[in-house]
């Protein structure tokens, strides 16, 4: 039987919880499945684990969305925005403020 990427990193952070790049391939691939609740959890996990530099905050946003979680995913973003901002990634800050108004207008 062939072990899925989902399976596989699963057990990658039942391994080492303190894994970050762990967590965050976990909720990609939760993601690719639609496993929004998953996906949500560990963004959350990596973004505690590691000084991301907005992307995650996106894709947690997006997870956010899914679940109808809607104030959370307007919160993600506005910390994604900073976190571009910071890092030097003005057109990621941009698409940011663009998902927040398209949220915002219904």
């Amino acid at each position: 039987m062939t072990t899925s990427r989902l399976e596989t990193f699963r057990a990658l952070v039942a391994k080492n919880p303190r894994n970050a790049v762990a967590h965050f391939g976990l909720a990609n691939e939760a993601m690719k499945e639609s496993h929004w609740a998953e996906a949500a959890e560990h963004l959350r996990a990596y973004l505690s684990l590691h000084d991301d530099e907005g992307n995650a905050y996106g894709r947690l946003a997006e997870a956010l969305v899914h679940l109808g979680r809607v104030d959370e995913a307007r919160e993600a973003l506005g910390q994604g925005i900073s976190a571009a901002q910071r890092c030097g990634h003005p057109g990621m800050a941009e698409e940011f403020r663009e998902r927040l108004e398209e949220m915002e207008n219904g």
